[in-house]
C-alpha cells in the first residue's frame, strides 16, 4: 500500500509534465488561403490586399529609369491586376505547410532579365527617405547570420493577415522587429517596414 501512496503522485506529476511538454511541443497554425486551404511549401499563391481600392497584388519593379537592377517590391496600381505569383519556403523546407510566426523565405515565381534572384530581402535603412525596404536578390535557405535580411513572417491579423520582418533564425543577432507597410514614393506604391500593417489575403495562382 506505501508503494502504491508514493506512485501514485508521481504519476501525477509524470502526466503534468507530459502534458507541459506537449503543450509546448504544439506547432502555431496553419496559414489558409481565401478558400480555406492551407498553403504549402512550393505553390504558386498571388498576395492581394484586403481592404479594396488601394491597389492590386505585388510585383518587381526597378526605382528610377535603370531597367536592373529590380530593386523594390510594389504593389500594382489597379485593384483588378493580382500582380506576380510567389512561393513561400519555411525555415525547415521538408514541413511542407506553412505556418504563423514561422521564419520562411518569399519569392516571386517570375523570370528577370536581370541577373539576381527574385527572392525578398529587407534593404540596407535608406537616409533619404528615412525607410527600410523590402528588395529583391535574397538567398534561399541557409538560415544564420549571413542570410538574416532574407526572412519574413506570417501573422494572423484581425480574421486575415499581415507580413512582418522579425527573423529568429539567428539567437544571437540584433534585428529589428516591425510589420511590413505600404510606402509611397513618387507614385509608386513599395513594400517597406511600417507601423501601419499590409492586410493581405493569399490566392493560389
Amino acid at each position: 500500500m506505501k508503494i502504491n501512496q508514493l506512485f501514485f503522485p508521481f504519476l501525477i506529476v509524470a502526466i503534468s509534465f507530459n502534458s507541459l511538454l506537449s503543450s509546448a511541443a504544439e506547432s502555431p497554425p496553419e496559414v489558409v488561403d481565401i478558400d480555406g486551404k492551407i498553403l504549402r511549401t512550393g505553390v504558386d499563391y498571388y498576395i492581394l490586399p484586403v481592404v479594396r481600392g488601394r491597389g492590386g497584388g505585388l510585383t518587381m519593379d526597378s526605382i528610377g529609369d535603370k531597367i536592373c537592377p529590380l530593386d523594390a517590391v510594389v504593389q500594382e496600381h489597379n485593384e483588378i491586376d493580382q500582380g506576380l505569383p510567389l512561393t513561400f519556403t519555411p525555415v525547415d523546407p521538408k514541413k511542407g505547410v506553412i505556418r504563423e510566426s514561422t521564419d520562411l523565405n518569399i519569392i516571386f515565381s517570375a523570370n528577370s532579365i536581370c541577373v539576381q534572384t527574385t527572392q525578398w530581402k529587407l534593404d540596407d535603412f535608406d537616409e533619404t527617405t528615412g525607410q527600410y525596404f523590402i528588395t529583391l536578390g535574397g538567398n534561399q535557405g541557409n538560415p544564420g547570420v549571413e542570410t538574416i535580411s532574407n526572412w519574413f513572417k506570417i501573422e494572423k491579423y484581425d480574421r486575415d493577415y499581415k507580413l512582418l520582418y522579425c527573423p529568429t533564425v539567428c539567437d544571437f543577432c540584433k534585428v529589428i522587429c516591425r510589420d511590413i507597410g505600404i510606402f509611397i514614393q513618387d507614385g509608386v506604391r513599395r513594400l517597406a517596414l511600417s507601423d501601419v500593417p499590409f492586410k493581405v489575403m493569399f490566392k493560389k495562382a
